[in-house]
């Protein structure tokens, strides 16, 4: 077998400053997407999370596999699961981009993940990042363009993590065996609640910006009324129960374990993607 690491999702938010980081090290990659495209200098491959044909081919040659599932699908133990059988046959270690506080219940989607990973025997590595700073730039921008961020997060705090440092993480946990058989939380260096959130982006980008704490019925009524299918838009409410619970507001030290470097505030996040925030 060929030292060798497949990226899925290397198209993505997380997927490009992990490929380009991995290539910067010298390690050989096959950047996997749906559509296939080149990440720099990298020829992609077609990896499509609904087609279970395109699972075995694009393991080929490769000793380490990074797994992740893009936003958008909801069949988390359908879609992951038989990657990770592939990646168990082919004796590949995985390393897996999970969700904060998955192991907070065993009954959570993500979590089943996880115990299948442990059982696998294959070695691992579990990153389980908090919600991205990223987020304001996609998810969130048609409100951000309006001076206006509405969320079912109530008066809650997030660590937010930037892409980039889980990007770091991942290289770190793919690069050495150091951290093998281990799960590992990923936060941002501040726990901040959305309304000084706001306030930051307002700062940097230079016009008001603000929140304002939804119920989870408004909330997927605006994302039906932009086009979210229903049971997408439920899923996504859901996943703010943990937010409203105070889960992510938790400050760990494991970036820093991983990278040897503190991650990046918010405030940097925002300095450095200005160009998209107000695009």
């Amino acid at each position: 077998m060929s030292s060798k690491i497949l990226v899925l999702g290397a198209t993505g938010t997380v997927g490009r400053p992990l490929v380009a980081g991995l290539l910067a090290r010298g390690e050989a990659v096959r950047a996997a997407s749906r559509g296939g495209q080149s990440v720099g200098d990298i020829e992609g491959i077609v990896f499509d999370f609904a087609n279970p044909d395109t699972i075995a081919p694009a393991f080929d040659s490769v000793d380490r596999v990074y797994v992740l599932l893009p936003a958008g699908y909801t069949a988390v133990q359908d879609l992951l699961l038989p990657i990770v059988a592939e990646a168990a046959k082919r004796d590949v270690k995985i390393v897996f981009q999970s969700a904060t506080g998955a192991d907070a219940d065993d009954s959570n989607p993500y979590r089943q993940v996880e115990l299948a990973i442990e059982k696998s025997g294959s070695p691992f590595v579990i990153l389980r990042p908090n919600w991205f700073s990223d987020n304001f730039h996609s998810f969130w921008k048609q409100g951000l363009d309006h001076g206006s961020i509405a969320l079912p997060a109530g008066k809650s705090r997030t660590s937010f993590i930037d892409a980039r440092d889980i990007a770091n993480s991942a290289i770190a946990a793919l690069a050495s065996h150091a951290f093998d058989g281990k799960a590992f939380n990923l936060n941002g260096p501040e726990a901040l609640d959305y309304t000084e959130a706001a306030a930051i982006l307002s700062d940097v980008i230079g016009r008001p910006i603000r929140y304002t704490a939804v119920s989870d019925v408004a909330f997927i009524e605006m994302l039906k009324l932009a086009g979210v299918p229903g049971d997408n838009a439920a899923l996504m409410a859901s996943i703010f129960h943990p937010v409203r619970a105070g889960w992510t507001g938790a400050l760990t030290n494991d970036v820093e374990m991983l990278t040897g470097r503190t991650p990046r505030t918010l405030k940097t996040y925002a300095i450095d993607n200005a160009s998209l925030l107000t695009a």
